[in-house]
C-alpha cells in the first residue's frame, strides 16, 4: 500500500518553519510529524525545491533585497541569516554572477560586452561577461535589447563593440550564429539565477533537438510534479535564445505554448530541428 500523502496544510507548515528559522531536515520532520526523506520527497514535488534548496534561496533573496536597498555588504549578509562571509563569497559567483559587494553596486566594475548580429533567425543581441555569453536576445530593435539588458545590472560597464573586431566577443559571436543557425557549436555561457532556474536550464539543455516536452513532463524529470507553473516562470525567464532550449517546452496537449521571443519564431525553431532530425 503507497504511503498516505501529506494534505498540503502540512506542507505549509513545513514551508512556514523554513520563512521563519533555519530548521534542520530532522527538525522539520519532527515538527511536521513525517518521515525526514518522506517529507523531502513530498516537498521537492510541490514547490520544486527541497527544505535545503527552498532555504537557500530565501535566505540568497533576502541578501538581494538587502544589497540593492544600500545596505553595506556586512550588515546585509547577517540580516540575511549568514553566519559567516566565507561560503558565502566561496558560491556567490555560483549564485550571483559576481561578489555580493559588486550584485549590491548593480554589477558596478562588471563589464558585459555586446553587439548586434544578423543570423539564421534575423537579428540577434549576444552579450558576454569574462565567463561566457550571458544573454541572447532576439529582435530587430537594438536599443529595446540594450534596455533588457542593462535591467539586471544597470551600475556594470556595457559596452557595445564591433561584431568582427573584438577579440573577445568575435569568436563567440560565431559560436552563437552557428547555434541558431543549428549546427554543432560549443557556446560557453554565464547563467545567472536562481537554484531552481538553473536547475530548469540544464535540464532543457539535454533534450534533443528535434523532441519537445511538456512543462508537466520536465517538472516531472526535476522530481518536482507539481511544479509545471515554476518551470514555465524558469523558462520565461531564460535570457539566452536556442541555446538553452525552452522552445522545446510545449503544453501538455501539444499546442506550443508562450515564447518570450514570439511563437512564429518558435514555430519556425520546432519545424526546423524536426526537418533535421527526419534527414538523419
Amino acid at each position: 500500500m503507497n504511503a498516505p500523502r501529506p494534505s498540503p496544510d502540512v506542507l505549509d507548515q513545513a514551508r512556514r518553519l523554513l520563512d521563519e528559522g533555519e530548521p534542520t531536515l530532522a527538525e522539520l520532520a519532527a515538527r511536521t510529524g513525517l518521515s525526514a526523506s518522506h517529507l523531502q520527497r513530498r516537498f521537492r514535488a510541490r514547490y520544486g525545491l527541497s527544505p535545503a534548496e527552498y532555504l537557500a534561496q530565501r535566505k540568497l533573496g533576502r541578501l538581494k533585497t538587502a544589497l540593492r536597498a544600500g545596505s553595506d555588504v556586512t550588515t546585509a549578509l547577517y540580516e540575511a541569516g549568514y553566519g559567516s562571509s566565507s561560503r558565502l563569497y566561496e558560491q556567490s559567483s555560483a549564485r550571483l554572477g559576481m561578489t555580493p559587494a559588486t550584485y549590491r553596486a548593480g554589477g558596478q566594475g562588471m563589464e558585459v560586452r555586446w553587439a548586434m548580429v544578423d543570423t539564421a533567425l534575423g537579428k540577434a543581441l549576444v552579450a558576454a561577461t569574462g565567463r561566457g555569453i550571458c544573454a541572447i536576445e532576439l529582435g530587430d530593435d537594438a536599443g529595446v535589447l540594450e534596455q533588457r539588458l542593462r535591467q539586471e545590472f544597470p551600475r556594470a560597464r556595457i559596452e557595445r563593440v564591433d561584431a568582427g573586431r573584438d577579440e573577445f566577443l568575435a569568436p563567440r559571436l560565431q559560436a552563437v550564429a552557428d547555434r541558431l543557425a543549428g549546427l554543432q557549436a560549443e557556446v560557453p555561457l554565464d547563467l545567472v539565477g536562481s537554484g531552481f532556474q538553473q536547475r530548469v536550464w540544464e535540464t532543457l539543455m539535454k533534450i534533443p533537438a528535434g523532441q519537445t516536452i511538456s512543462y508537466a513532463e520536465l517538472a516531472r524529470r526535476l522530481d518536482a510534479p507539481q511544479a509545471a507553473r515554476a518551470v514555465a516562470g524558469a523558462c520565461a525567464r531564460n535570457r539566452v535564445a536556442v541555446v538553452v532550449p525552452c522552445h522545446r517546452v510545449v503544453r501538455g496537449d501539444g499546442s506550443l505554448g508562450g515564447y518570450r521571443w514570439g511563437l512564429p519564431r518558435k514555430r519556425q525553431l520546432l519545424e526546423r530541428e524536426q526537418a533535421q532530425s527526419a534527414r538523419k
